[in-house]
C-alpha cells in the first residue's frame, strides 16, 4: 500500500476510535492528513499516525482521482463516498447472511 489518498481507513485509537475516514494527503513517513466531512471537514484535517489507522481494502476512487488532479474535493462528496462504503459493506453482510 503505496499510495495513500482516496484510501477508506477505520481509526483504531483516540476519541475517534471506530470511525471511518479518508486519507487525503501523506505528510511524511509516520503521518497522513484524513477527513469524513462531518468530524473533520475538509478545511481543518485530523493529521494522524498511520500505525493508529485500519487499512480498509477499499479506495474511493472519485476522491482519489481529484486528489491526483489538484481538484477541489468537497465534504459533501467525501460524506458521500462513505456512505456508499458502508452501504457497500451492509450488502455484503446481508447477502453473505443469507447465503448462510
Amino acid at each position: 500500500m503505496e499510495e495513500y489518498p482516496g484510501q477508506i481507513v477505520n481509526s483504531k485509537t483516540g476519541r475517534d476510535k471506530g470511525r471511518t475516514f479518508i486519507i487525503l494527503e501523506r505528510i511524511d513517513e509516520n503521518y497522513v492528513s484524513i477527513c469524513d466531512g462531518d468530524l473533520r471537514k475538509i478545511d481543518k484535517p485530523k493529521k494522524k499516525k498511520l500505525k493508529h489507522l485500519l487499512f480498509l481494502n477499499a479506495v474511493a476512487e472519485d476522491i482519489q482521482d481529484k486528489i491526483k488532479n489538484g481538484d477541489r474535493v468537497t465534504n459533501a462528496e467525501l460524506r458521500k463516498s462513505l456512505s456508499a462504503f458502508h452501504e457497500k459493506l451492509e450488502k455484503e453482510k446481508q447477502e453473505s447472511i443469507s447465503r448462510d
